[in-house]
């Protein structure tokens, strides 16, 4: 069954809405992709108007800008997942997570599963 993002049957007190019309096409959904830590795999993904959306499967460096240089560092593992705890058990890099790499601990700030660069910075 197709993922729909349109507007909820429901009204905010419980009654049913009428539907104005059919599902469209533009209403269309994905299912989510949640990134992994693992060597870097993405691929493009054709969205609205043609545009390029790429999709992050998988990635093992983060982005630290430390003293004013910027440098890329190894990731080791999924320490924290605030988002939820069985993220970090299943090594999920999302937005929040804390991941432990050689120079310490780093929080991402990027979002991973929207644009497939991952930045952070040291906790």
């Amino acid at each position: 069954m197709a993922i729909s993002q349109k507007k909820s049957r429901l009204s905010p007190s419980g009654a049913f809405y009428r539907p104005l019309r059919k599902k469209r096409k533009s209403e269309l959904g994905r299912e989510s992709l949640y990134p992994k830590l693992g060597s870097r795999k993405l691929k493009a993904e054709r969205v609205l108007g043609g545009n390029l959306k790429w999709r992050l499967f998988s990635a093992d460096t983060v982005n630290v800008v430390k003293s004013g240089k910027a440098m890329a560092l190894k990731i080791k593992n999924v320490v924290a997942n605030p988002a939820n705890p069985n993220f970090a058990r299943r090594n999920i890099l999302t937005k929040g997570a804390v991941v432990e790499t050689e120079q310490g601990k780093v929080r991402i700030t990027s979002r991973p599963g929207q644009d497939p660069v991952i930045n952070g910075v040291l906790v």
